[in-house]
């Protein structure tokens, strides 16, 4: 089975130009329209902005997925095209480009991987782990898991704040650590020609507006890719890429303009099994091969179910959530 889906996959692999050119410029396009639309909306009502501001934020989202086929060097042929494509939406993005690739490489390598967790994926324990973590701890995981963090707070803090920083970048990774200082100061050249034009406060609170609508989805879209009930979790020696991509990333199956929107990312298991497909052929791929239905699907009302788990069950192999509070009693006691 391995064999053969790989050897599909590959035909799905080369980058189309036109395609590729033909994608960006519409998306940018509407990005454009829309950002300039809600700034000048903003100058009369803030509120009436905000609509500008929810459509905007989709069109990030989709930029933000061609950057990503940009860090897989799959949106163009050439490595040099995709890496100066990738940096300067990143700028649009605030998501600095060669320091995103290179821990979501490592994402890719890893994923589903139990002695490889937390870098570039949403830390997960195990029922294990947790029920032998002291109280303090416990309650920090549980914190770090809250839906009000992981999806609210903690994208935007993610994306506007955290991503400034070389906080956590290892010291030799220097192209990652430079490449964050220089988005940094095309952000904020952008800002100020922004503000040249525009009044200043419409300008901060209409980007971090938008900003924050796109984290959050962005960061929903992640989670339900690789955080549902019959994932793939598996120690380093029992643990298969083919498995890993096919079993631990979900088809996330959502209405068609949401999968426009989205670049069809909802693929995601078809992604990780060949991640040098561009987005626009996942779908093609998808449709031609029924190897590649997968019982690692679910819609947009039932992935909400997906929120309340919180660990892996080593024993049930499956995603569960926490514990009820009354078992927590009881095992305290018993200790």
């Amino acid at each position: 089975m391995r064999d053969r889906l790989v050897s599909i996959s590959m035909t799905y692999r080369e980058a189309q130009p036109a395609r590729s050119l033909a994608q960006l410029g519409l998306t940018l396009a509407l990005l454009l329209a829309s950002y300039m639309a809600g700034m000048a909306v903003s100058q009369r009502s803030i509120s009436a902005g905000m609509l500008f501001a929810i459509a905007s934020s989709a069109f990030v989202v989709r930029l933000f997925i061609i950057q990503h086929d940009c860090g897989h060097r799959s949106f163009f042929r050439s490595h040099q095209a995709n890496d100066l494509l990738g940096f300067w939406l990143g700028i649009v993005t605030m998501t600095p480009y060669r320091c995103w690739r290179r821990f979501h490489a490592l994402h890719h390598a890893n994923s589903g991987n139990l002695d490889h967790r937390g870098i570039g994926d949403i830390y997960t324990l195990t029922t294990q782990e947790y029920e032998g973590l002291p109280l303090l701890r416990q309650w920090l995981y549980r914190l770090y898991r809250h839906p009000l963090i992981l999806f609210v707070i903690g994208p935007p803090f993610l994306f506007i704040l955290r991503q400034r920083t070389t906080f956590k970048i290892p010291l030799e990774w220097k192209i990652e650590r430079r490449n964050v200082h220089t988005t940094n100061l095309c952000i904020l050249g952008l800002g100020a020609l922004l503000c040249g034009i525009y009044d200043p406060f419409v300008v901060l609170s209409f980007h971090l507006a938008v900003m924050s609508l796109s984290a959050i989805a962005g960061v929903w879209l992640f989670y339900v890719q690789h955080q549902f009930p019959n994932a793939y979790w598996k120690q380093r020696s029992e643990w298969e890429f083919w498995r890993a991509s096919m079993e631990g990333a979900s088809y996330y199956e959502l209405p068609t303009m949401l999968r426009w929107l989205t670049a069809n990312i909802g693929l995601h298991h078809i992604h990780h099994l060949d991640a040098r497909i561009p987005n626009y052929r996942l779908y093609e791929c998808f449709l031609n091969h029924p190897e590649f239905a997968t019982s690692r699907r679910f819609g947009l009302r039932e992935s909400f179910k997906c929120m309340n788990l919180r660990l892996w069950d080593t024993q049930a192999q499956r995603m569960v959530p926490f514990p009820s509070t009354s078992r927590h009693r009881q095992m305290e006691n018993a200790t």
